[in-house]
């Protein structure tokens, strides 16, 4: 086959895969995870159901496409907010504020075991992972610098935090993450004691 066509081939699956996904978060941002259907996914996107199924097996194989397409999104801009100017805590606070709020835009409580199938998967431990190298090397940097404190391990502490922002996906109150934020980093403080 010669190369051009191969690379218009490709162009093209990569176009429809686009759409298809595009289609799929614009659904659920209207009808929620569970309304979701093959159908309406493919008239979204502008291809007929016979193709979608042509790239797709079922409705959860186009939606973890979607969320493993919606977490790198976020892990990408927190890890450019983490390498942001600024002192290590700073950036600590500000990687943590948009966290709990990527969290908070998250929450999808009508399908609790849908969303716990979708965070299973390998994409999202491996950017879980990541972003905790991430937290737990500001805190580290943190600690060196005064501003965090240093009796307990960074990878505890990040563990830690990022825990306590994801409770900010049970919470609709933009006060929350505040309040979150304000009890994470009086943990971290360096005037905390170890119990």
């Amino acid at each position: 086959m010669p190369r051009l066509w191969t690379t218009t081939i490709e162009t093209h699956r990569h176009e429809v895969r686009a759409a298809v996904v595009q289609a799929t978060g614009q659904l659920v941002a209207e009808r929620g995870l569970k309304g979701v259907s093959m159908s309406a996914i493919a008239q979204l996107a502008g291809i007929g159901r016979a193709t979608l199924y042509r790239y797709y097996p079922d409705v959860d194989a186009i939606l973890n496409a979607w969320h493993e397409d919606q977490v790198t999104g976020h892990v990408e801009r927190l890890l450019a907010i983490s390498e942001q100017a600024g002192p290590a805590i700073e950036r600590l606070r500000r990687v943590l504020a948009a966290y709990a709020e990527s969290r908070q835009h998250s929450s999808h409580e009508d399908a609790a075991d849908l969303v716990a199938s979708l965070h299973a998967s390998q994409t999202v431990h491996h950017h879980l992972e990541q972003l905790t190298r991430v937290v737990e090397g500001l805190i580290e940097t943190a600690a060196r610098d005064g501003d965090a404190r240093g009796d307990v391990p960074p990878a505890e502490l990040a563990t830690f935090a990022l825990a306590a922002m994801s409770s900010a996906a049970h919470s609709k109150s933009k006060n929350a993450i505040s309040r979150l934020l304000a009890v994470t980093f009086d943990a971290l403080s360096p005037r905390a004691t170890r119990a």
